[in-house]
This record gives structure tokens, sequence and C-alpha cells, in this order.
């Protein structure tokens, strides 16, 4: 059996532009996506902190460096420049790789900025229950 589970995110992230005419999508700094492991086109929720806005939409890649946080066509009226989001990616996990899988997660500052990346385990409690 495989079980969906949270692979990354990009932790309070500042909507920097919203682009209503541009073509749907969400457009992330390249930096910030390497550093969380999201590649272009991946599906990705976005979870907006200020709002309760959540939607599911996909990346485009933004420039290196930029620190653009950039939600483009339909998704631009789910948050205004300045809102704070969390950016979330899923990935699909065979039972027997489970306990092996650490989640990233990024957290940036108010400009975007990395300030750290970690990597989560899951509770022993998950383990034990999966091999019975």
């Amino acid at each position: 059996m495989q079980r969906f589970l949270f692979k990354s995110k990009i932790h309070r992230a500042k909507v920097t532009e919203a682009n209503l005419y541009y073509e749907g999508s969400i457009t992330i700094d390249r930096e910030l996506m390497e550093a969380a492991d999201i590649i272009e086109n991946e599906k990705v929720s976005v979870l907006n902190i200020n709002n309760g806005e959540r939607f599911d939409t996909y990346v485009i890649e933004g420039d290196f460096g930029s620190r653009d946080i950039c939600l483009n066509g339909a998704a631009a009226r789910k948050a205004a420049v300045g809102d704070e989001i969390i950016i979330i990616s899923y990935a699909a996990i065979d039972d027997n790789e489970v306990d092996k899988f650490k989640p990233t997660i990024v957290l940036v500052d108010e400009q975007n900025n990395i300030k750290s990346i970690s990597h989560k385990t899951l509770p022993k409690k998950v383990f034990t229950r999966l091999d019975n």
C-alpha cells in the first residue's frame, strides 16, 4: 500500500505579487523550490494564514534569489500581497519506506529569506502500527 504524505513545505512565506491576468499557478523563487525539493509543474497546496483560504495549484519556477512568491490567475483572488502562506507538497510513499521518510521544512523570514531547513521523522508509534 502507498500513503500520501507531506513531503515538504515552505512555511510562512509572504506573497510578493498577485497577478490575476497571468496563467494560473504559483511562481516560487527557484532557490526556495530547491530548498523544499519542489519542482516546476508540481502540484502544491497553498494555505493562507491571513484569511484561511486553502487551494491546490501547480508551481512555476521563479528567478533564483528573487524571493518572489506570486499567485497567478484565479489563485490571485485567494491572497493579497503581504499575506503569509504555507506551500505544501506531497508524495506517495510505500509502507516499507515510511520509516525512512523525512519531510523537509523550510522556514523563511519576512522577506522570504531562508531561516532554516529541517527534516522531520515520523513518530515511532506509526512504525509499530505499520509492522503489525
